[in-house]
């Protein structure tokens, strides 16, 4: 699939830990399937990784990221600091895959430098950080033509793409209820990290942050939210106001036993239909109606996963020279206002009010 642009988008990679890894599989998969991509640099402490030798440990989810060498490190350039990676002309696009409390300086770092950015989610902890990072992507879009968004890659995942569509379109009538679950066991990679929650965030931030942005991307900010458990397992209700959805709610958790597995589901019920998604069933979707039960197929070409689809809707960004990139920092400020409202609910025990 060629998408019209001459000169291949050189990326490069900053941070090669699981999720790196998956960026870095994500960009290979696309130029495999002709967008006008390669990955021509990374960037990482860890020789080892530097030259393509990383593991596929982690995950809830296959990401197309395997055991085998990452890339052919005579084609990709490894640099072990993020200032050479910016330094680099061949570097036109940055996945920012770092710890999260470095997120938004090498986000700022590469829009100084010229490059467009994909920084992992969370962008931050703090709305107030993703605010700055708001400005300076605005400001960097309009004055030279860059892209910087977030990775919100449950908007591009198989099945969900399709249900954030059929609440645009109101094909099957108004939503009346969505329930979202996302629960596993901790990560098992950075296991120091992800268990400090003032870096990471815990479960609320890292995980449930999913689908927080998909329920602020299909139904808009909600007047409060009320939301019940701690950093490791919450459950969140959204209180929308008249012409909303009467009930909304996301369950995420990272508190489960290793052996119980990983959930991702939804579950939401539509005036004239019920869609209901589960990630361990096969088909994943099926639609009840009153006709009985059918299997949806929602699969794009060569998106098995949302890594694969952010990142070539992405890249269609870039290759036409636009900047409305498909998730905006804008956007994820206003999440990182959801959550941080979830949080003052769980200490509170009370609803709490959230900004726009």
């Amino acid at each position: 699939m060629s998408i019209g642009r001459a000169e291949a988008i050189g990326v490069g990679v900053i941070g090669l830990g699981f999720m790196g890894r998956t960026h870095v599989a994500a960009y290979q998969a696309a130029e495999r399937d002709g967008f006008p991509c390669r990955v021509v640099a990374v960037c990482d402490p860890d020789p080892a990784r530097r030259a393509g030798i990383a593991p596929a440990e982690g995950g809830n989810i296959s990401t197309g990221a395997t055991g085998a060498r990452l890339f052919d490190p005579s084609r990709v350039r490894g640099h072990e600091t993020a200032e050479r990676l910016l330094a680099d002309p061949a570097v036109h696009l940055v996945s920012i895959c770092t710890y999260t409390d470095s997120h938004v300086d090498l986000a700022l770092a590469a829009l100084a430098a010229g490059k467009h950015v994909l920084v992992e989610k969370p962008v931050a902890l703090r709305s107030g950080d993703v605010e700055s990072l708001a400005l300076a992507a605005r400001a960097a879009a309009s004055e030279r033509g860059l892209c910087c968004m977030p990775a919100m890659c449950m908007r591009f995942w198989p099945g969900w793409s399709w249900l954030r569509e059929r609440v645009r379109d109101g094909s099957l009538g108004a939503v009346r209820s969505a329930t979202f679950q996302r629960l596993g066991s901790g990560p098992t990679w950075s296991a120091g990290f992800y268990r400090d929650a003032s870096r990471s965030g815990g479960a609320l931030f890292d995980l449930h942050v999913h689908d927080a942005d998909f329920v602020h991307w299909c139904f808009g900010p909600p007047r409060e939210v009320f939301a019940v458990g701690d950093a490791q397992h919450v459950t969140a209700s959204y209180v929308y106001g008249p012409g909303g959805p009467a009930h909304v709610a996301a369950e995420g958790a990272w508190d489960l036993a290793p052996g119980a597995g990983f959930r991702m589901r939804y579950l939401v019920n539509f005036d004239r239909a019920t869609a209901e998604f589960d990630l361990s069933r096969s088909p994943a979707l099926v639609l009840h109606t009153e006709s009985g039960t059918s299997a949806v197929e929602a699969d794009e070409p060569g998106v098995r996963t949302g890594y694969d689809g952010q990142v070539r809707r992405l890249l269609e960004t870039i290759a036409a020279d636009r900047t409305d990139a498909p998730a905006t920092i804008d956007e994820a400020a206003a999440v990182t206002r959801m959550l941080e409202a979830e949080r003052e609910s769980q200490a509170s025990r009370l609803p709490v009010s959230v900004g726009g």
